[in-house]
């Protein structure tokens, strides 16, 4: 560490933490850029989620009809699950992030390990729904069967007009998109869930639970999205 570093953080200030950078000036000005980048880079994300939610409003627009009878084919509950493990997940994840802000290492390790069982509560439901919707013949573009899809529909009751395909194309799209980030998610809440068990965070550091806290939200956030206006429809 530079001596700029140490004289930075004399006169009685605690020694910076173990994994201070040398080329910042203060521990504050390291964790300032760090959730500066990571803003930026969930700015990239809403961005990325935004040219697929105008897709599905300008389908919405003009095919309003096929829309209201195609998301019939959804399993409402299975969303509804999903958006429960979801939004659970970000409380726990909340309560890990200000746990290693106090320095309690144990609630914030037992809660990091709730967030990824919820987060692997959400794929499996995802697995068992999109594996079901296949059995059905329901497939994204060209692949999408609709004499399969009809009939399935039938047997619960709907009917499914107009170019089905479209809808699920883009149901398929978004969702797995989506369920990529919860799986990337998964990924770095177990490197931060190694790191935490090393005793690696505490009040004065904490910057990476803080940022994967911020990605995870944004997932949850635009999970919350998505079910509406694909499950819910009106």
């Amino acid at each position: 560490m530079s001596s700029a570093a140490h004289g930075h953080h004399g006169g009685g200030e605690k020694p910076p933490h173990k994994f201070f950078q040398h080329f910042y000036d203060s521990v504050e000005q390291q964790a300032g850029a760090a959730k500066l980048g990571m803003w930026l880079f969930l700015a990239t994300e809403v961005l990325m989620f935004s040219g697929l939610f105008l897709a599905y409003f300008v389908v919405r627009m003009f095919y309003p009809e096929m829309v209201l009878d195609s998301h019939e084919l959804l399993d409402k509950r299975l969303g509804g699950v999903n958006t429960v493990a979801l939004l659970t997940s970000s409380y726990t994840m909340a309560m890990g992030v200000r746990a290693a802000q106090v320095g309690d290492q144990q609630k914030l390790v037992r809660n990091l390990i709730f967030t990824i069982g919820f987060a692997m509560v959400f794929m499996v439901v995802k697995y068992f729904e999109y594996t079901g919707k296949f059995s059905h013949g329901i497939f994204p573009g060209k692949y999408f069967d609709y004499a399969k899809a009809q009939e399935y529909a039938a047997e619960h009751g709907h009917v499914i007009t107009g170019l089905p395909h479209i809808f699920f194309g883009l149901y398929f799209t978004m969702t797995g998109l989506h369920g990529v980030h919860v799986l990337v998610g998964i990924g770095v809440l177990f490197w931060v869930l190694r790191r935490s068990q090393r005793g690696d965070f505490g009040p004065n550091y904490y910057t990476p639970v803080e940022n994967v806290g911020l990605y995870w939200h944004i997932v949850d956030l635009v999970w919350i999205f998505l079910f509406p206006l694909l499950y819910l429809v009106k």
